[in-house]
């Protein structure tokens, strides 16, 4: 039986305007990827890596063609829905982690919890699994500059997870960490795919990086590479991902 698609994009396409001229960052898109997966897209700068990034996960919308996610043709939404759309169905992680410098740990995991029902009880339940999941229930009250860079990215990555997105979006997320911090957030990555379940897009240039993912995806010149199976890719060679300390 076929794998069911969790995001399936068909001839997309998307320019941008710089002064009188438009600058075209992506062409005839078409691409399917299965619910669960780990995609690695690769490709050098200006590619449109990130661009396709952000349509994926709403934050931008295309020029011309098909974009599913979960079944649902985001570009057909208006800006209320689609932001609505995101806040349910899409974990952002960021390079430079984008937490709230005023709020603590667990004030900015909460953030994304404020705009729903749950009362402050149930919450606090989230956001106490979330941030014993990427091992930080000790760093709850201690603000972003308390942390170090890996931390500050567990800290993302719990904000993430915390409205159980059924998909999560990282941008570089080790490209500004040391390399045991990178690995440390490799291995959760890794994790929350294997064990949960969870589809992850994650754009990097780190060929370190890659060999978490199952597949990988070229972009080059804003025109998709076929996609190619890791090859090579030992999971039990990798350094062990971090205990979920409870």
């Amino acid at each position: 039986m076929a794998e069911r698609p969790i995001v399936s994009i068909t001839h997309l396409s998307k320019s941008y305007r710089r002064g009188d001229q438009i600058v075209p960052v992506l062409q005839d898109i078409t691409l399917s990827i299965p619910e669960g997966d780990f995609i690695a897209l690769m490709g050098p700068s200006g590619s449109g890596k990130s661009t396709l990034l952000n349509l994926i996960a709403g934050i931008d919308k295309p020029d011309a063609g098909e974009l599913l996610v979960g079944g649902e043709d985001i570009t057909k939404l208006g800006e209320a829905d689609l932001a609505d759309w995101r806040a349910s169905n899409v974990g952002f992680i960021f390079q430079f982690y984008n937490l709230m410098p005023v709020l603590d740990a667990f004030e900015n995991v909460e953030l994304p919890l404020l705009l729903t029902s749950l009362s402050k009880r149930d919450r606090r339940e989230r956001v106490e699994t979330a941030l014993a999941l990427v091992g930080l229930a000790d760093r709850m009250e201690h603000y972003p500059n308390e942390l170090s860079g890996g931390q500050q990215q567990r800290v993302a990555i719990a904000r993430a997870l915390i409205t159980d997105p059924a998909i999560i979006v990282a941008d570089e997320p080790t490209g500004d960490l040391d390399r045991k911090s990178a690995e440390d957030v490799l291995g959760l990555l890794r994790r929350l795919n294997a064990e949960m379940g969870k589809t992850i897009v994650m754009v990097t240039h780190d060929g370190h990086a890659v060999q978490s993912a199952r597949h990988v995806m070229h972009l080059d010149k804003g025109e998709l590479i076929p996609e190619k199976l890791v090859s090579g890719t030992n999971f039990s060679d990798v350094t062990s991902p971090p205990e979920i300390r409870t």
